[in-house]
């Protein structure tokens, strides 16, 4: 073989080694600091105006129907228009403070394992903490068997409770609330 591909060789291999170096560090990083939590701000404060969507008011000045562009009112599902129920679960207060997921039919997890719906980054609150879920045509929340136990407002969950709309809900140091 000549001098240069030997050269070439030694550089390649020590390439892979400082890749290796490198991986092996960012590995250790990211198991030492855990998960990289981002602060979201809350729904409408900080968004351009462009982006906004002007509604109708009704008298009393409750916000009613989403009005597009056109002027005409957009149609709106039955269940919100009846009010009958809420339509989204939102961290109120906490690290992830602004998050909103919406409610279906299934059930969210809360908790900090990867596999749950909501992953809380709170030393407080177990890996599989809580569950809300509908049923009956209400949302209940569950305690998982969790260390520091589920809360709605200030008393603690035992069993699975039914939570109205507005009522927090204390998750570790996240507080939860089902909103219309």
């Amino acid at each position: 073989m000549s001098e240069l591909t030997v050269t070439l060789l030694r550089l390649g291999y020590l390439a892979l080694l400082w890749l290796l170096v490198l991986s092996a560090i960012g590995v250790l990083r990211r198991d030492l600091y855990g998960t990289q939590i981002t602060r979201r701000r809350p729904p409408g404060k900080g968004a351009p105006a462009a982006a906004a969507v002007p509604t109708q008011t009704q008298p009393g000045g409750q916000s009613a129907v989403p009005v597009p562009a056109s002027g005409a009112p957009e149609r709106v599902s039955r269940r919100s228009r009846t009010g009958s129920g809420p339509s989204r679960l939102v961290v109120i207060e906490g690290p992830l403070r602004g998050t909103t997921l919406p409610l279906g039919a299934s059930a969210i997890l809360i908790g900090r394992a990867p596999s749950c719906t909501l992953v809380l980054d709170d030393d407080y609150s177990s890996s599989r903490h809580a569950r809300v879920f509908p049923q009956g045509g209400q949302w209940f929340v569950e305690d998982l068997g969790s260390t520091n136990g589920t809360y709605v407002a200030d008393q603690r969950v035992e069993a699975p409770t039914p939570v109205p709309t507005g009522t927090p809900v204390r998750v570790g140091q996240s507080v939860l609330e089902l909103q219309r």
